[in-house]
């Protein structure tokens, strides 16, 4: 009969309510083979995920469904190399791109901005699906949208810079998130009241791990709606708005 290499971890049983990586039992004093090889490929991944591209024809073809005007932009990082070396550079936008803000700068209610920030792949594959549901409630309400915004070598902070740009009252953001070892499709969602230049994170709210095994496209489109209604009745945003939404709690 042969003899069981691996020794299973106690805490096996849990795994099943996380994809972070826990209880990967051991093979003498070190990891099991297959664990190593897993971590390598999630490795293999983020870094994939760091260097892929923002898919704005595909973007913008999926986005005529909204019927809205949409506008190609791009930082002062030129390139990803750039782009990872000088973080000043992605929070900032090109003279093209501002002159295009100048071009449709008009009053808004909300901007909404799409960029690829540290996972093209996230918005990719997470930003359609979120604003088919998420910009008709917003157009229920009567809310103004602004053009959408596409931004290349993007960081979060640059969404301040086109919300001002367009003169709109309140500026959402759709950005890929750092990728980790279990998820580098992650989309994250930013949102300021009264967006400017020099804001710093304390005035945004944040929903993080958009994405199929995270939150799921509905609710974080709820979420976020919600907080953009709390945003313009209070007329703030930030460490002040609170997130007191139950998920479900409100019809859809």
């Amino acid at each position: 009969m042969s003899k069981k290499i691996v020794v299973p971890d106690p805490l096996t049983p849990l795994k099943q309510f996380t994809a972070a990586r826990i209880a990967i039992g051991r093979a003498g004093t070190s990891i099991p083979i297959k664990e190593t090889l897993q971590f390598k490929l999630a490795h293999a991944h983020a870094r994939d995920a760091v260097y892929s591209v923002l898919d704005t024809e595909g973007l913008v073809s999926s986005f005529k469904t909204l019927n809205l005007p949409v506008l190609h932009l791009h930082s002062k990082a030129l390139s990803r190399h750039k782009y990872l070396k000088r973080p000043d550079h992605g929070r900032q936008l090109d003279e093209v791109s501002e002159q295009q803000l100048k071009d449709h700068n008009q009053e808004y209610d909300i901007a909404i901005v799409i960029a690829d920030g540290l996972s093209a792949e996230a918005v990719n594959e997470n930003a359609v699906d979120l604003l088919k549901i998420l910009v008709p409630k917003i157009q229920s309400a009567k809310l103004k949208i602004a053009p959408l915004c596409l931004v290349e070598q993007g960081r979060v902070a640059v969404g301040d810079d086109i919300g001002f740009g367009l003169n709109a009252k309140l500026l959402l953001i759709l950005i890929g998130e750092r990728p980790g070892l279990s998820a580098a499709d992650s989309m994250g969602a930013y949102l300021t009241y009264g967006p400017r230049p020099g804001l710093t994170d304390e005035s945004r709210n944040c929903i993080s791990n958009i994405r199929p095994q995270g939150l799921k496209a509905k609710p974080a489109a709820e979420k976020i709606f919600y907080l953009v209604m709390e945003a313009f009745k209070r007329k703030f945003s930030g460490i002040a708005l609170k997130d007191d939404l139950i998920i479900g709690a409100i019809g859809h």
